[in-house]
């Protein structure tokens, strides 16, 4: 397969995925990644077809090369439906990779919205929301700019606070804190890897 021609495919509805930060002198690559993660790496595969099955299948994630993104770092974004239940543990993976780990989900059905953020081993923020009961289900740290924007309040009090969240704000607070993956399009930088759950 050509891979010098292919171009690069957005996601991002009904999908989980991870953002993960490219420290100087690249440590982190997407090998780094699916390792981490404890899948088999099956290889380079074309976008549309990784991240086709990323989407279809429950036991493959599609890694990305590392790609320009927020405060002008590098990301290298993993996706798959298997990492929407349970949440990957982004503490424990910032911590094995050394870098600042991000987490992202949304599902348009249920109205499933969460993502979080750990730097170098340490939980700073996790947020989640399920939009069919209108239940907060988690809330750690205080939002950021980006989270106040998307309307989140500066705290959260149980009973007290009316939080309303959707699939487009999820989008705006990985654009802010990483990369929107929807804005993904133009020259492919390299192919994605996919991994197995063994």
């Amino acid at each position: 397969m050509d891979m010098d021609t292919d171009v690069m495919a957005g996601f991002g509805g009904k999908q989980a995925w991870l953002a993960i930060a490219v420290p100087p002198g690249g440590a982190v690559s997407p090998e780094a990644v699916l390792a981490a993660l404890g899948l088999r790496d099956l290889g380079p595969v074309r976008w549309r077809d990784g991240l086709d099955l990323a989407y279809l299948t429950g036991d493959r994630v599609a890694v990305t090369p590392p790609l320009p993104g927020a405060r002008g770092e590098s990301w290298v974004l993993a996706a798959g439906r298997g990492l929407m239940t349970p949440a990957p543990d982004v503490a424990g993976l910032s911590a094995a990779l050394g870098t600042e780990v991000q987490y992202f989900a949304t599902h348009r059905v249920t109205e499933l919205h969460r993502w979080q953020r750990a730097v170098k081993g340490d939980l700073v923020r996790a947020f989640g929301y399920v939009g069919q009961t209108g239940e907060v289900t988690s809330w750690f740290g205080e939002p950021g700019p980006a989270e106040r924007e998307a309307g989140l309040p500066g705290e959260f009090e149980p009973e007290e606070t009316t939080v309303l969240v959707s699939e487009r704000d999820v989008f705006r607070v990985a654009g802010a804190w990483s990369i929107d993956p929807t804005t993904l399009t133009g020259p492919a930088p390299g192919p994605l890897r996919i991994g197995a759950v063994d």
